[in-house]
């Protein structure tokens, strides 16, 4: 059973930066898709950016240009690099790893089967 492990979340004002790690349980960093998702009160859970096991990585539109993704095969750990935040960025964060894909990878948070327990990001004005 992979485990997954949040953390780096906090609070910042608006033009500030964070950084998000997933510490994983198992060596699954770069076998197969991993992902970061974030879901604010009252919306649906939304990809953010995805990464597959060649370093290949896709991002929503809202966030190109301002978040990185990035993972350490060595450490196990998969990273967001979040700067120029906004107030409409403030959410929980997860984690998430499929088992299902390993080159193109999905945005959409049922493609994913393990997941962590989130770490809230919250940015003020």
């Amino acid at each position: 059973q992979v485990q997954l492990v949040e953390s780096g979340g906090g609070s910042v004002q608006a033009g500030g930066s964070l950084r998000l790690s997933c510490s994983a349980s198992e060596n699954v960093v770069g076998n197969d898709c991993m992902g970061w998702f974030r879901q604010a009160p009252g919306k649906e859970r939304e990809g953010v950016a995805q990464i597959n096991i060649y370093g290949a990585v896709n991002y929503t539109d809202s966030v190109k240009g301002r978040f990185t993704i990035s993972q350490d095969k060595s450490k196990n750990t998969l990273y967001l690099q979040m700067t120029s935040l906004k107030p409409e960025d403030t959410a929980m964060y997860y984690c998430a790893y499929s088992s299902r894909h390993w080159n193109r990878c999905p945005s959409g948070a049922g493609e994913y089967n393990y997941w962590g327990q989130g770490t809230q990001v919250t940015v003020s004005s």
